[in-house]
């Protein structure tokens, strides 16, 4: 698989993870890890955030979306 934000910019690149979100390969220069808030709850409600939070793997368009919150 190869790093898709390399592609686009017309270079080859191997990706060495996935984006946890949208699922695009990424290379190490473009993959970035961040830790995001887990909830937890039963259908429909109540819901409550976790306290510890789960490192992930974010494309830096979906980290973007993420910190736009």
């Amino acid at each position: 698989m190869k790093c898709y934000v390399c592609a686009r910019e017309g270079k080859d690149s191997d990706a060495v993870a996935v984006c946890i979100v949208c699922g695009m390969g990424l290379c190490m220069r473009h993959a970035v890890r961040t830790e995001t808030e887990v909830w937890q709850g039963g259908y429909p409600f109540p819901a409550r955030k976790r306290q510890k939070k789960i490192p992930r793997i974010l494309c830096p368009d979906c980290n973007a979306a993420y910190e736009e919150e």
